[in-house]
């Protein structure tokens, strides 16, 4: 009793069966996604329209469930239809059909092109895949298969849902399913067979008829009408007799004298090899009934020549060679380069660098040394250069990347002004004719200014021809090394401009323009230092010159050549620094000596009031203090700036702060120019005041008023605007401190020099890496134009649409000084992708006769049907064998299958001839022609595709007449039957 009475000893253990298993919870989480999808209940659409099933676009949305530990893809895929949807859904017919079960039967959409694999084999708009997740394994074994099946059609009878439900098993490569679709007293089963090789029993018509019949079971004789579609593909893969339309490039042509203006300045184009790999020809029975064909191991009615419907599509080469998106690759590679060009095109021996690299340093040791040459000879610049071209006769030509004869072509591609005389190459135009010879583009085009959106230069500029010579002479003439020595010569003949007063060709006169890329900013102002040492030098021998400028602060305008009074511009009096000697000397005293002087000068000249350097009177206007005419001064053109320079002299001024010493000499740093016109004005205008300067400088800041003097009399008085009353201000100091002093003696806001020599030493310190990224919009820019000029020939839509997006897309990216090399890259293959379209429409029209001049008629049927193949996956051929298209292909075809006959012949007859040599019977029966079997027009269908639908009562004869389907694939490394049988339920 006292055991019994223990506690402990009183220990029960309870087991709850209500506890959910793992598949309960499974298929509660399926019938949770079916609720939240809204795939509950009867669904009711109007039945799909012909070929809606590819030019509709699908619908699928996709959740993850697991059992267990395993992990599942649950995706719904369903088509759109806008007008379906709205109709049938309030109202649905009583004990109606599923949706699947009545396109079983849909005859609008057999064989899509574009599809889903189930899409194909069923025909149906809805459906619900469960497969394993990315990184699971295959469900292979039968009981696993048969668990989910279980699964799938308990979740389909406690929903309702009447969408089929299919569970992906064995490997994915087999693209095996199998499923179920359940509706009110119905059911539908779908099956699936995939064998390697096809059983030779069902390898035809009559054999997979039987199939079908045996699995219905239909117990009603006769047998309901079975209707059988049925598509043959035949694939052409030799196109031998096409001649490839793509003319290769005419690599002597580089060698020879004409190569400047024709071969460099043009990009390739085109694919090195045909670009459409194969035909596919699909021959379609689309509506037979049984008895009416024949087809079975002995004997085939299906002529493809007599099919009533052909479709062919095309498969493109994966990935072409393409001419132009290897070029701009190997350009683009350049951009990861470390190697300056020192590194890349190597030096001489010990001896020889520490030889010439002493010319190079003891150049400042030699101005200071005693020597016998004339004084002016005696500069940086020419001991420099003159220390470069020893290099370049010491360096051996095996050393050379680049061929004299290449180099040569080149650099007078660049310089087409070289080939003049040097007497007359100062006369020369620094913008003459387009590159490569062509005519002057249009300005006004809308390619021409293309540059502006991607930062790159015009197209008939230097920089533009220069990047074009890069990405050639990269490719084809010696890669980095070649880029490497042809920068060296370009820097060099760059230096030798400067230094000769030549001006740069292909650049546009005036102050760089900022909408371009930075190199050709830096071209472009080393060309307006050339253009100010120019006229400089023409200044002191003519000190008579009349150029002068009518001042406009809107804008400054750059000077041009001064070949003659015509071409100066009116933007400065170059007889001004006739005697301005003094600013080619840096040592301090001699500054301070002649500040000396220009101050005793100045006194001199405001003692005797004598005017200096005036240009013109400002019309009617007179000075206030006096009735003597006020004079437009001439005045210093303001320094040009390239993007790089104003971003630095940007961060200078940022870095003063924002306190009022900061502020104060900031607005001093920016008032240079107004000093120096405010100290021309003085000058112009003995007696001035700071209302004078105002009303020519900035007149709105002079405000003029109508007021009765003493007298009564209506007067016009004027006064400074507000803000130059302001305590403090600006142009106030800036004029009591400014002197009057002319243009031509004051100091320089622009040093031709000091720029010319920073712009060189910029240009020759840039690695290929550098000049790559430099000269990518340019070539960019060059890649386009040549897809552009390529496709107005052959007017394909997409890749028009394709271009625009590719022009913002690239302009978004190069509006940044350092764009994402990675986003570049898918710019170029985008590209590239874009030239292989091209090349299919120029390889399809050379195969379809377009080119070789047709009947018009014809030629624009052909030319519409070679235009859908670009865009579409698969097109109609419009009269199938009869048509123009159609007879083209058959002649493909009986062409393609002559050349395998013949090959196939030939190598028998090679065989024979070797082996059986003494057999001359033998010999001659196989070399013979007397009984040379017929050549078939098409070889055996790569793909045959049969499809057999009927309508018959299942299980037993008085049940009701429900859908069936078996579709067949026949190839020849796949046997596939996929099947949708149906049953009534009610009763079984």
């Amino acid at each position: 009793m006292a055991a019994d009475s223990d506690p402990e000893s009183e220990v029960f253990e309870i087991t709850d069966f209500t506890t959910a298993s793992e598949w309960e919870r499974f298929i509660s989480r399926v019938e949770e996604v079916l609720n939240d999808w809204k795939l509950i209940g009867c669904r009711v659409g109007k039945p799909p329209e012909k070929g809606e099933y590819t030019s509709s676009s699908w619908e699928e949305t996709c959740q993850e469930i697991n059992f267990a530990d395993f992990k599942f893809s649950i995706t719904h895929h369903c088509l759109k239809q806008e007008s379906a949807d709205s109709e049938g859904r309030d109202e649905p017919e009583e004990d109606a059909y599923p949706l699947a079960m009545q396109d079983l039967l849909c005859m609008n959409n057999d064989f899509p092109p574009r599809a889903h694999c189930l899409v194909r084999w069923y025909g149906m708009r809805e459906f619900v895949v469960i497969s394993p997740g990315a990184n699971c394994e295959a469900i292979v074994s039968e009981s696993k298969c048969n668990l989910l099946l279980s699964s799938v059609s308990i979740a389909l009878a406690n929903t309702g849902c009447h969408v089929p439900l299919f569970v992906q098993i064995q490997q994915k490569w087999r693209r095996m399913y199998t499923g179920e679709c359940q509706g009110p007293g119905v059911r539908s089963d779908f099956e699936m067979v995939h064998l390697r090789k096809a059983p030779s029993q069902y390898n035809h018509l009559s054999g997979l008829l039987d199939i079908f019949k045996n699995k219905i079971g239909c117990p009603l004789t006769p047998l309901p009408p079975i209707n059988i579609a049925i598509r043959f593909t035949y694939v052409l893969q030799d196109w031998q007799q096409c001649s490839w339309p793509q003319q290769p490039p005419d690599f002597d042509a580089l060698l020879t004298g004409e190569v400047g203006g024709v071969e460099f300045g043009k990009l390739p184009f085109g694919a090195c090899e045909d670009p459409i790999s194969e035909l596919h020809l699909a021959t379609t029975w689309p509506n037979l009934t049984e008895g009416i064909v024949v087809d079975n191991d002995v004997y085939s009615d299906l002529d493809p020549l007599q099919a009533p419907h052909w479709s062919v599509r095309v498969r493109k080469a994966d990935n072409p060679q393409c001419l132009l998106g290897e070029f701009l690759m190997e350009f683009f590679k350049l951009c990861c380069r470390k190697e300056t060009t020192e590194e890349i095109l190597g030096r001489n021996s010990v001896e020889e660098e520490g030889k010439e690299n002493s010319d190079i340093t003891q150049a400042l040791s030699k101005l200071t040394e005693p020597a016998a040459v004339p004084i002016h000879k005696l500069s940086v610049s020419n001991m420099v250069h003159s220390a470069r071209k020893r290099i370049r006769r010491h360096r051996r030509v095996e050393e050379s990347p680049l061929n004299n004869d290449v180099l040569n072509s080149i650099l007078l591609y660049l310089f087409p002004d070289a080939a003049l005389d040097k007497t007359d190459c100062n006369d020369v135009k620094s913008t003459q004719h387009s590159p490569g010879g062509k005519t002057e583009p249009d300005k006004e085009s809308e390619d021409y200014h293309l540059y502006n959106q991607l930062k790159s230069a015009p197209c008939d500029s230097l920089t533009y021809r220069l990047a074009l010579c890069i990405c050639m002479v990269n490719f084809h003439h010696g890669g980095v090394r070649a880029v490497a020595h042809l920068w060296q010569e370009f820097v060099l003949e760059m230096r030798y401009r400067w230094e000769n007063n030549c001006l740069i060709y292909g650049l546009a006169s005036g102050p760089p323009d900022l909408r371009c890329c930075l190199l050709h900013q830096k071209l472009q102002m080393l060309n307006c230092c050339i253009e100010r040492k120019r006229a400089r030098d023409d200044g002191r021998k003519n000190t008579t010159s009349d150029g002068s400028r009518d001042k406009n602060r809107l804008g400054p305008e750059s000077t041009g050549p001064p070949t003659g009074p015509a071409e100066v511009s009116p933007g400065k009096s170059w007889d001004s620094w006739s005697d301005s000697e003094e600013e080619f000397f840096e040592c301090l005293s001699d500054t301070e000596e002649m500040k000396e002087a220009e101050t005793d000068s100045e006194k001199k000249t405001a003692n005797k009031s004598k005017p200096e350097g005036r240009l013109q009177p400002h019309g009617k206007l007179t000075l206030l203090n006096s009735q003597e005419p006020l004079y437009i001064p001439v005045t210093q053109e303001p320094a040009p700036m390239t993007e790089d320079l104003l971003e630095e002299q940007s961060e200078v001024l940022a870095k003063l702060g924002t306190s009022a010493e900061g502020a104060h000499l900031r607005a001093r740093m920016q008032s240079a120019c107004l000093l120096s016109d405010m100290e021309s004005f003085k000058a112009a205008n003995p007696g001035c005041s700071l209302e004078d300067f105002v009303r020519w400088y900035s007149p709105r800041d002079y405000v003029e008023e109508e007021v009765s003097d003493e007298a009564g009399q209506t007067v016009v008085r004027g006064e400074l605007s507000a803000r130059m009353k302001i305590p403090g201000n600006m142009w106030v100091e800036a004029w009591e401190t400014a002197k009057a002093t002319p243009a031509r003696r004051q100091k320089r806001l622009f040093d031709d020099t000091k720029e010319a020599e920073k712009v060189l030493h910029y240009l020759s310190v840039q690695k290929a890496s550098d000049l790559t990224r430099h000269l990518l919009p340019c070539v960019l820019h060059a890649a386009l134009l040549k897809i552009k000029e390529e496709e107005s020939t052959e007017d394909i839509p997409s890749v028009r649409k394709a271009l625009q997006q590719l022009t913002s897309h690239a302009s978004k990216l190069l509006r940044y000084p350092s764009p994402d090399f990675k986003k570049m890259e898918d710019v170029i293959n985008q590209m590239s992708a874009v030239e292989a379209v091209v090349a299919r429409a120029r390889s399809l029209k050379a195969k379809f006769g377009i080119t070789k001049g047709e009947r018009e008629e014809d030629g624009d049927d052909l030319e519409r049907f070679v235009s859908c193949l670009l865009e579409e996956p698969e097109v109609s051929v419009v009269g199938a064998g009869r048509g123009p298209a159609g007879s083209i292909i058959h002649k493909l075809f009986v062409s393609s299958q002559r050349l395998a006959d013949s090959n196939d012949e030939g190598f028998l007859m090679d065989v024979e001839a070797a082996l059986l040599a003494p057999m001359e019977e033998e010999t001659g029966r196989l070399g013979g022609t007397d009984d040379k079997k017929a050549v078939p027009d098409f070889p055996p269908p790569a793909g045959r595709e049969i499809l057999l639908r009927t309508c018959v009562p299942r299980p037993a004869p008085y049940s009701k007449a429900l859908p069936q389907r078996l579709f067949c694939v026949l190839m020849r490394d796949e046997f596939r039957l996929a099947g949708a049988f149906s049953s009534d339920t009610s009763f079984f």
